[in-house]
């Protein structure tokens, strides 16, 4: 998975089994995080014990998901191989501790008070880590029926936030989870992104499958708005692809809360919006920018630019600016020159990265019209027993008329 982010001022970077995080204003070294390098699960002696020989399973050490604190001072990181990492941005990076998670996490984040972490994970469960004590083993603080694809907590830090893979979002209380606050329900595909809009601590966004970002007030489940991601010249190519909208992979905020753009999967434009209280439509669209190439990952700096990680050789990484009622590219910025550079070196990982199948394909929910089948072969049927009611008569007929045939050849006789 590539992705990118800001922690403070370093750019942060993942891909394959790599974090790489370079300074965007000064001349620093960038730091380099191989999980593939990273300490490993210690062997369980009870396995080795075991008739079959059986041992752990194993990962690939891909990075799966990474989270910046609300500082921008600690940043986490979990891989394929089960384990979380806790690093130290400032005064230079350092990994404070290496825990295990039950199953594989699909998304991370840090409460306000940076006081506890939240990891969601792929059966369903949400544990929480303290981070004041960073060699503490997980709390399971609630579960879903249903893979977990996506978590967030309220800014006041009262309210976990999780969304799943059947179209549900949850809220529930962070002191007591088993005790729910609502539903926000209306997604008719797997929700695979969420986020609280910095200057609104009451709305929620949330993007799914179904090609929809949604607006709620989470705290009632209530519904404000619904926008329609789908392009109008995009024309599905099968039947299957008809059920299968762009898939909304990143919803992501200006620090001051102007713009949100939002992301699709394998989709060259990024929509953007921003958010009017006072407005009857509160959810307002305000602009359209097509990308050179299709964008791996975005995200805002602290001032508010916006960077793009693209599919591509040459230009993998791209800096835009708002001015007037459009975003242009900042080619010259020397931000950009300092981070590209550093990067080079990781080129063919994030090529072999991009080529990767999509996250979501095997998400979405297969239908079967078992109706049309059944109807088709009842006509058949029917078809078939009307044949044989107008065969009959004539068939009785031919035996009535050779009997009657049969009985004056023998009368005949006589």
């Amino acid at each position: 998975m590539a992705a990118v982010g800001f922690c403070g001022d370093w750019f942060i970077f993942t891909c394959d089994t790599k974090l790489v995080t370079v300074h965007s204003k000064q001349s620093r070294e960038p730091f380099v995080f191989d999980c593939s390098a990273a300490e490993k699960r210690p062997k369980n002696p009870k396995d080795e014990n075991n008739s079959d020989g059986g041992s752990e399973e194993t990962g690939s050490d891909k990075v799966l998901a990474f989270t910046v604190s609300p500082s921008g001072k600690l940043l986490a990181l979990t891989d394929d191989n089960k384990r979380l990492f806790l690093l130290h941005c400032e005064p230079s990076w350092r990994c404070i501790s290496t825990r295990f998670v039950v199953r594989r996490c699909t998304s991370l984040r840090f409460s306000q008070a940076e006081d506890q972490l939240l990891a969601a994970d792929k059966s369903g469960d949400v544990y929480s880590f303290s981070v004041v004590e960073p060699q503490k083993e997980g709390e399971l603080k609630m579960g879903h029926l249903s893979m977990l694809l996506a978590v967030t907590m309220s800014p006041d830090d009262r309210f976990i936030i999780t969304a799943d893979r059947d179209e549900k979002i949850r809220v529930s209380h962070l002191r007591s989870p088993y005790n729910i606050q609502s539903f926000c329900l209306g997604h008719t595909q797997f929700v695979s992104a969420l986020l609280v809009p910095p200057g609104h601590p009451h709305w929620l966004l949330s993007g799914s499958g179904d090609g929809t970002l949604k607006l709620w007030e989470f705290e009632s489940g209530r519904k404000l708005q619904s926008c329609d991601l789908t392009e109008p010249e995009e024309t599905p190519s099968t039947e299957a692809d008809e059920q299968k909208k762009p898939s909304v992979c990143r919803i992501s905020s200006s620090p001051d809360a102007r713009y949100v753009a939002v992301q699709c999967e394998r989709v060259s434009t990024l929509h953007f919006f921003t958010l009017d209280q006072k407005a009857e439509e509160k959810l307002v669209p305000h602009s359209r920018l097509l990308l050179p190439h299709c964008p791996l990952d975005v995200t805002f700096d602290p001032e508010g630019r916006l960077w793009a990680l693209m599919d591509s050789r040459d230009s993998p990484l791209q800096i835009y600016s708002h001015r007037g009622d459009s975003w242009e590219c900042d080619a010259d910025s020397p931000e950009l020159r300092r981070v590209t550079e550093a990067l080079k070196p990781h080129g063919e990982t994030l090529e072999a990265s991009s080529k990767s199948s999509s996250r979501f394909e095997h998400l979405y929910k297969v239908t079967f019209d078992n109706v049309t089948a059944y109807l088709q072969k009842k006509q058949q049927r029917l078809e078939e027993q009307q044949l044989k009611r107008t065969k009959t008569p004539t068939a009785n007929g031919n035996k009535k008329a050779k009997r009657e045939r049969s009985e004056a050849a023998s009368q005949s006789s006589t």
